[in-house]
């Protein structure tokens, strides 16, 4: 299985012929969907789901869109690819395991509503879990961690980092930071999170 990391919270993983595109926002480059066979989103945030560059993509080949229940309405026209997941579903998109964890984004202020979100363990190895917290009951071999958000705090993505105890963990959810704070969050989660901590480059492939 191979990973590419776009920008921001994107994903593309290919595996056995098979192209699935987690969380393509607006922050990431549209070319992530080129040949998606299906795709996950974490939640409705823009930053997670370009619904103009999905629906560029699906008046060239139709593909599912896998993710809440919450998306039809700003899936909008596009709705009818949706296949819902609920928190603890098992699945396969695009010829890969899929199991859903979590259920709410993490709170950004209390008069913030508060929408749905999953977290995703692709095949038993990488976990991507959108905009939370939230700790799979399952080892993980290989982390994307948000590093930077609204609602996150670093002591607490360090304690989740430590908690999830994967051999490594790669930077997520990181378009909103300049030089200064990669440099300085970097520098600390190298220290603190306990395992082999990078930063990819968008684009940067790796296997999984």
């Amino acid at each position: 299985m191979q990973v590419t990391k776009y920008a921001h919270s994107c994903l593309r993983v290919e595996h056995d012929g098979g192209v699935l595109v987690i969380d393509p926002g607006v922050f990431s480059d549209p070319a992530a969907l080129d040949g998606a066979d299906a795709v996950l989103i974490t939640h409705e945030h823009p930053d997670h789901l370009n619904l103009q560059a999905i629906t560029a993509q699906l008046d060239r080949r139709p593909f599912p869109v896998h993710g809440p229940a919450s998306l039809s309405a700003p899936l909008g026209d596009a709705a009818e690819v949706l296949r819902p997941v609920r928190p603890g579903e098992s699945f396969t998109a695009a010829g890969v395991a899929v199991r859903a964890y979590g259920g709410q984004h993490a709170v950004i202020h209390q008069d913030i509503p508060v929408v749905e979100n999953l977290g995703y363990l692709i095949n038993d190895v990488v976990y991507h879990p959108g905009d939370s917290l939230v700790v799979p009951d399952l080892p993980v071999d290989t982390l994307f961690a948000p590093i930077h958000a609204p609602w996150s705090k670093f002591s607490e993505v360090v304690d989740f980092i430590r908690a999830v105890a994967p051999r490594r963990v790669y930077a997520l959810h990181d378009a909103l930071l300049n030089e200064n704070g990669f440099g300085v969050l970097d520098q600390q989660y190298t220290a603190l999170s306990r395992t082999d901590y990078r930063r990819l480059e968008p684009g940067t492939r790796l296997d999984a």
